[in-house]
């Protein structure tokens, strides 16, 4: 009987070896290792063997039986089906996972539709800006301290003979010199939403940061006007549950000055650490100084405008049901935080 196992086992193992395809192996599967298998009916034999001799073959039986599995099993794995033959177009595809906008985008266009729908026409200025754009034209003098370079990024060897130095552009207030100049006769409605960059971090400051300028001039422009846009942005942004308040202030490109708080969304107007009172700024805003309309081409004794200029991050932060307690989160790469978004 031992001869019987090793010669069923080699016909078995050419047989295996010479298959073509997955159905082949099945076949010779079920006619060697299946119930009524040839090495089944082997096994059942083993009964009527002689008892010296009916070790060696169970041994030998069960090693013919593990070698066709493995072989079986590494000959299948060895075959390459074509696609015609295992594709099954029933069978539901995998989906890669979806990714989304950046909440910084999603804050530009609320903010960009929100003005949108009372006029506002989006601009866009360079990020790199001369001097005289950043500071000199908005009626700020030599010795302003946000000249200093611990405040504001200066670019090295680049000097324009009549506008100065290079700086990154520390504010989008720059926008107001360059649209004066494009349309030079008023009406202007714009909300110019661009980078800006600053010396300054904390959990309320980057370095880089979007800011969003908006500039009315007009004939009859007041401060009345003004009031009315901040508190229309207020009310749709943030939601009427949020309140909003100006306080007296100053800037060199605007007279009268304001700057404009709203009620914390985080601690609801408790004090915490990104609010430390309860209140958070939004930004400055005022009336388009006259020196500052004809620095930009436009006749002060004839047009009047007001402007405002808010961070995109730190508006977005004050959403309520946001409750981002550090801005430098919104530049982590953490796909935990950023997919709750």
């Amino acid at each position: 009987m031992r001869e019987e196992i090793l010669s069923l086992k080699n016909q078995a193992i050419a047989q295996i070896s010479a298959a073509k395809s997955a159905e082949d192996l099945e076949e010779l599967r079920i006619a060697y290792l299946g119930r009524s298998g040839k090495l089944t009916e082997l096994f059942k034999r083993i009964k009527s063997v002689p008892s010296e001799e009916k070790k060696l073959v169970g041994v030998l039986i069960n090693e013919a039986k593990n070698a066709l599995t493995s072989l079986l099993s590494e000959r299948k794995n060895s075959l390459k089906e074509s696609a015609r033959d295992w594709f099954d177009p029933t069978i539901p595809g995998i989906k890669p996972p979806r990714g989304h906008l950046h909440l910084v985008t999603h804050a530009i266009d609320e903010i960009a539709n929100t003005f949108a729908q009372i006029g506002f026409v989006r601009v866009r200025y360079p990020e790199v800006e001369w001097d005289w754009f950043a500071f000199g034209g908005l009626n700020m003098p030599k010795d302003h301290p946000a000249r200093d370079e611990w405040e504001t990024f200066f670019v090295e060897g680049l000097n324009h003979p009549k506008f100065g130095e290079m700086v990154l552009t520390p504010q989008t207030s720059s926008g107001q010199l360059r649209e004066m100049q494009r349309v030079k006769t008023p009406p202007i409605r714009m909300i110019n939403i661009a980078k800006c960059y600053r010396r300054q971090i904390d959990v309320s400051h980057f370095p880089m940061f979007h800011q969003f300028e908006g500039l009315v001039i007009d004939e009859g422009i007041s401060i009345a006007h003004l009031k009315g846009t901040l508190d229309y942005f207020a009310r749709n942004f943030f939601g009427k549950e949020r309140k909003t308040r100006l306080r007296p202030f100053h800037f060199q490109f605007t007279e009268p000055s304001f700057e404009v708080d709203i009620t914390c969304g985080i601690c609801e107007g408790k004090g915490c650490k990104v609010c430390k009172g309860g209140w958070l700024e939004l930004g400055g805003a005022g009336m388009v100084h006259p020196v500052v309309l004809k620095n930009g081409g436009i006749d002060p004794s004839k047009y009047t405008g007001f402007a405002f200029g808010w961070g995109v991050e730190r508006t977005y932060m004050m959403k309520s049901g946001l409750s981002i307690p550090d801005i430098r989160l919104l530049y982590s790469s953490g796909l935990q935080f950023l997919r709750q978004f």
